[in-house]
């Protein structure tokens, strides 16, 4: 995994001075959807804590040049806690997580056709917060994602995305223990030139 996001970074570092000297068209984008948090392990002992299906938003400004795109993202992710450990958690408790990424796509255009596939990768900071009816604890962490979708042209300068993304962070100190973050995400949006 860790050659993996080195090669994401390299690649993104090798791209920006080629996309800063191109002529890039700059965008906005927004899109929403639904996360599925992996179980998460508490302190090495495996899938203490499942979640319930939850939801996330994303917005994000950038630069699009032929096949590359690179652009900066903030994001908002929330699952309610299902159990804890066999068990029920607390009264509301939920994982809330804030995310400020980094990404670069790769878009394949197909000619004629208004579909253009893509593959992304990420990576920034994550602030993650556990939280519950009577208290709260959150932590920050290195994050990273990578994902794969489709680029669909609605109108002149407007795309409709639709995607997948892996997301994760390092483990983050929750109430003294580390505990694990990931989640599966499906994501649906829109892409606006400026």
């Amino acid at each position: 995994m860790k050659k993996l996001l080195l090669s994401l970074l390299a690649a993104g570092l090798f791209t920006a001075p080629s996309i800063a000297h191109a002529a890039a068209s700059p965008y906005v984008s927004i899109s929403g959807g639904v996360g599925f948090m992996t179980n998460s392990d508490v302190s090495g002992v495996p899938n203490i804590v499942t979640y319930k299906t939850g939801y996330l938003v994303n917005g994000a400004i950038g630069l699009k040049n032929d096949f590359y795109r690179l652009e900066a993202e903030v994001g908002y992710h929330r699952n309610t806690v299902e159990t804890w450990n066999g068990g029920s958690p607390w009264v509301d408790e939920y994982v809330s997580i804030w995310s400020f990424m980094a990404n670069g796509y790769l878009d394949y255009e197909m000619k004629d056709s208004g579909i253009s596939p893509y593959i992304m990768g990420g990576i920034g900071y994550a602030s993650v917060k556990n939280g519950w009816a009577s208290g709260s604890d959150s932590d920050g962490a290195f994050a990273w994602q990578i994902g794969a979708g489709l680029g669909i042209k609605a109108a002149d300068k407007v795309n409709i995305d639709i995607g997948y993304r892996y997301f994760a962070t390092a483990d983050v100190e929750l109430y003294g223990d580390m505990v694990s973050i990931g989640s599966h995400n499906i994501l649906a949006g829109v892409r606006i030139g400026i």
